[in-house]
């Protein structure tokens, strides 16, 4: 039986995975793209930062400054079909924001005018923070340019991802004319005069010279702020759009599951299209168990045996209860959706780490075993 995540791999431009950290959360954007793949379409994974070894079996170099596609030899082995195709790119916040400006800078020489700015130079080498402001810009790049048919997006762990789905209207609000402009020289006497005041307290706070900067870093970048806020816009649009989906991976540990009910609230808060949960990690299907009850002693079978029977039924007992608790959670998640979208992916015994442990994991994704 097909799941509900079936039709998103099929339809969706952007999935968008959210949740806590350790939940498994990039590997099931990496098994949602090789499903999408294996339904014959062209797919983006794009990711904050893989474990080393998923990053290696996806083929995904360190530092690479545009998405690589997993070879054909290895999609083969997965039964994806030719028309089906699988790139990945570990997000390079330095490389969206030199693309971006080299897409909106008025001709190369602007761009260089840009890029040897002072302040553009510092900005451009803070990564942390600039994940979350930077992938709404990848992700608008991305899923316009028409490579792809779908990109799946890996959030930032935990509730540093708030700050990626509050990116657009930010972004949008800080590039507002009307407040940028105050920072840029005037003719006005009026503006002048609270130019010369926000100077002094620049100064005061970030020592001489700073606010030169900040004026010269903001004159180059005046006649791009259209186009960033257009992207910002269009963004912002898309991710609320029938075209996205955003997916909450939790796991059965108390945590994951508050910090999934935190983001169903606030995914709902600023209206973005909640497609449903991923119960990463679980014992809900139990999948053809036996317990050992059902194991018939011979004749003359002795107290070590009898024993060693009765452990085996106590470690049944946990298994079983294990099981009826996962299937508690799925139920309570999928009370939680407007429409029961809820789905639980096995326990595979470890950290899949691997392009075979990736296409196990999304068939399950995407074709329900309820055994």
């Amino acid at each position: 039986m097909a799941t509900f995540i079936d039709p998103l791999v099929r339809t969706k431009k952007v999935i968008v995975c959210c949740g806590a950290g350790g939940v498994g959360k990039t590997t099931t954007a990496a098994a949602i793209g090789v499903a999408s793949a294996a339904a014959g379409r062209r797919v983006l994974v794009l990711t904050i930062d893989p474990a080393r070894r998923l990053a290696e079996a996806m083929g995904i170099p360190e530092a690479a400054r545009e998405p690589t596609a997993v070879p054909r030899a290895r999609l083969d082995a997965l039964d994806v079909p030719p028309e089906g195709e699988l790139s990945a790119w570990m997000l390079a916040p330095e490389v969206v924001f030199e693309s971006m400006v080299r897409k909106l800078a008025k001709d190369e020489a602007h761009a260089k005018e840009v890029f040897a700015n002072r302040l553009y130079q510092h900005l451009s080498k803070i990564v942390a923070g600039m994940q979350e402001y930077t992938a709404a810009e990848a992700l608008h790049a991305l899923s316009t340019d028409g490579r792809y048919d779908l990109v799946v997006l890996d959030t930032p762990p935990s509730r540093n991802a708030l700050a990626f789905l509050e990116a657009p209207r930010k972004l949008a609000m800080f590039l507002d004319e009307r407040v940028i402009g105050v920072f840029l020289p005037h003719k006005s006497a009026f503006m002048r005069a609270a130019s010369d005041l926000i100077e002094k307290v620049f100064t005061r706070a970030f020592g001489a010279g700073f606010f030169d900067d900040l004026q010269s870093f903001l004159g180059v970048f005046s006649g791009m702020f259209g186009g960033m806020r257009a992207h910002a816009d269009a963004v912002r649009s898309l991710l609320l759009s029938q075209d996205a989906a955003f997916l909450l991976v939790t796991s059965p540990e108390p945590a994951a599951l508050a910090e999934a009910a935190f983001f169903q609230s606030k995914i709902r808060e600023l209206g973005l299209p909640f497609a449903g949960y991923v119960l990463n990690r679980s014992w809900a299907y139990t999948r053809g168990f036996v317990g050992p009850e059902t194991i018939e002693l011979p004749e003359g079978a002795g107290d070590t045996e009898r024993l060693a029977l009765r452990k085996l039924g106590q470690l049944a007992d946990t298994e079983r209860w294990r099981a009826q608790r996962d299937r508690d959670l799925l139920a309570k998640l999928r009370m939680q959706t407007e429409s029961g979208a809820a789905i639980a992916t096995p326990h595979l015994g470890g950290a899949v780490e691997d392009l075979a442990g990736l296409g196990a994991l999304a068939k399950n994704l995407v074709q329900l075993d309820n055994r």
